[in-house]
């Protein structure tokens, strides 16, 4: 059948929607399958050149992500959307704003005088690409959720009707192909944020059973501020939240950015260990402890311009084996690390304050680092719930 006048065939738009329903099970990550079906759709006689995702998650840090193709990439690019962003002009009057706002479509000639249709930095981005028409749709999720996607085109006279005709029929099938990526990515993002990233790793691996778990040989810290509760009984509630996550923020950054795992915060304690299984961990625990020390010194600089007193704390560090798996009730369960080890990093951190030294490692743990960094021997000292005296060694990285 011959194809309408003035309109260019699309040769298979059909292809596309078979392909997103039946080939995309094993890849992983929207931002691959978005590329392949940007590309899919040119071969398919779509003339795009331009395609965005945008999508809502749920992140500690991030309120969302963008995910762009152009014409010529084989891989989408994604960026990160901060919490502010709908109060930025990047935002305001947007596409995005529109549709967010219940616009159930957006289309803008980007081919006619600027000054005759939407005035936005986005649209003039696109009309200097040489980019003649755009179209923006909300994507539905379950239970209301709204995301975006885009399309545009270089083609004169911009997308005719067999085209949008093709994109709009995407949309369900991309609606429940992007769902279950994004509620995959937000499963482990959850799990990240409240149990780390390892034990997220083994919980969606199947480790989900009391009981379940390894034995694993590491280097434990724990860290504990000092003479909190009287901070917490006098101070606004608010202030003592951002002092608690000022502190955390100084201790944990560095714990992640040198190859630790954070398995809990216990009201103004952590618990954290470095798996020996990097040659390095010991090392990397004190190059972390290090770093941590110098943020905390700024973070009391800055408090004590408001008047705040400075915080004091204490990190207990060993090195031992570890039971790392499921703990607690048949319905209710916690993955962290038990055994003797963890006790004993625990009451070394319980002296820091009996001796005066914020940083005190065991004897077991200063050997492996021994001739690396420099340690002060502080003696021998009875450990409660340990039988002989323990060799201690403090730190002033």
């Amino acid at each position: 059948m011959n194809a309408p006048p003035n309109i260019e065939p699309v040769t298979a738009p059909g292809d596309v929607v078979h392909w997103l329903t039946n080939g995309t099970r094993d890849e992983r990550f929207i931002d691959n399958i978005f590329a392949e079906m940007s590309i899919r759709l040119q071969q398919a006689g779509i003339p795009l050149k331009r395609a965005t995702l945008h999508v809502l998650i749920h992140h500690p840090q991030w309120l969302g992500a963008r995910i762009m193709w152009e014409d010529g990439m084989r891989e989408a690019v994604v960026e990160r959307v901060d919490y502010d962003v709908r109060e930025r002009s990047e935002y305001i009057g947007s596409p995005a704003n529109e549709i967010h706002d219940g616009a159930a479509e957006v289309r803008e000639n980007l081919a006619r005088d600027s000054t005759l249709g939407r005035q936005h930095a986005v649209y003039d981005e696109m009309r200097a690409k040489g980019l003649t028409d755009y179209v923006a749709w909300p994507l539905y999720h379950t239970l209301g959720k709204r995301h975006i996607v885009t399309f545009a085109t270089d083609r004169s006279g911009g997308f005719d009707d067999a085209h949008i005709a093709a994109l709009q029929k995407l949309l369900p099938v991309l609606a429940l192909v992007s769902e279950i990526r994004i509620k995959n990515r937000l499963a482990r993002t959850l799990l990240e944020t409240y149990v780390g990233s390892h034990a997220g790793d083994l919980i969606l691996a199947g480790a989900t059973r009391r009981g379940s778990g390894t034995t694993v040989r590491a280097a434990i810290m724990i860290c504990d501020l000092r003479d909190f509760t009287k901070i917490s009984d006098n101070w606004p509630r608010d202030d003592v939240i951002e002092l608690l996550n000022g502190y955390f923020d100084a201790m944990s950054e560095p714990i992640a950015r040198h190859g630790g795992e954070i398995l809990k915060f216990i009201g103004d304690g952590l618990l954290a260990i470095f798996p020996l299984s990097e040659p390095k961990a010991c090392a990397n625990l004190l190059h972390a402890v290090t770093e941590a020390r110098q943020a905390m010194a700024a973070l009391n600089e800055e408090n004590g311009k408001t008047g705040r007193a400075p915080l004091n704390y204490g990190i207990g560090v060993h090195v031992g084996d570890v039971m790392y798996g499921n703990i607690g009730s048949r319905s209710r369960l916690d993955f962290t690390v038990i055994g003797p080890a963890v006790n004993m990093a625990s009451r070394l951190e319980a002296l820091t304050k009996q001796l005066g030294k914020p940083v005190l490692l065991s004897r077991a743990f200063a050997e492996i680092v021994e001739g690396e960094f420099e340690l002060e021997r502080v003696g021998e000292y009875p450990v409660r719930g340990f039988n002989d005296p323990i060799e201690l060694f403090a730190y002033h990285g």
